[in-house]
């Protein structure tokens, strides 16, 4: 399974070359701290998964001694690899850059990771190749512009979730959002799983 997520990283060498710049460019341009570990996180996995839909990887992956359990363990476990390794990156580049941030922007972002993954990973195991890229791209935009603006909304006329939420300790805000997140992404991967094991190929 090790060698699934490698190859990942095999595959997207040309990619990873432009992933310091992307970084670089969305730091000089004062995008929000968040935004930028988002990014950072979503960048291999959301190429790999473009890469093996044009492809039709699967053809090839089954053909190989793994089975279907470990094809989609590798996809779900190589994201959270590739999660840290980017938030690592991220946080690095951030302190040379002497650009603030917190354990709240890292948190959030790691939280929208989880839950990107969870929706986006089994639509490419649902629905014909060749189009879920462009609508999870333009999706993954427009959410990011309109976002914050939802947000603000909801915060300004759901007050009484709003209040309930402002009344919630730290600990066990980031505790339940952490749980919730995991829930999600444990969903997913198992309603992956099931859904690969009985497709045809």
């Amino acid at each position: 399974m090790f060698n699934l997520i490698r190859r990942d990283v095999i595959l997207q060498k040309r990619l990873l070359m432009l992933f310091i710049p992307c970084l670089l460019f969305l730091i000089i341009m004062d995008a929000n701290p968040a935004f930028i570990f988002l990014f950072a996180s979503i960048y291999i996995p959301f190429n790999t998964y473009a890469y093996d839909e044009k492809t039709e990887t699967n053809i090839l992956l089954n053909s190989l001694p793994y089975t279907r359990n470990e094809i989609i363990a590798s996809r779900y476990l190589g994201a959270l690899v590739y999660m840290v390794l980017a938030v690592a990156i991220t946080s690095l580049i951030l302190l040379l850059f002497n650009r603030s941030f917190t354990i709240i922007d890292i948190a959030l972002s790691i939280g929208l990771f989880l839950l990107f993954v969870a929706i986006a990973l089994p639509l490419f195991y649902i629905f014909k190749p060749g189009y879920i890229s462009p609508i999870l791209m333009f999706s993954f935009i427009f959410l990011a512009i309109i976002g914050p603006r939802i947000v603000s909304f909801a915060a300004d006329h759901l007050t009484v979730v709003t209040n309930f939420l402002i009344n919630l300790s730290n600990p066990i805000l980031y505790t339940g959002s952490a749980l919730a997140a995991l829930t999600v992404y444990g969903a997913s991967w198992g309603f992956t799983t099931f859904v690969y094991k009985y497709k045809a190929l």
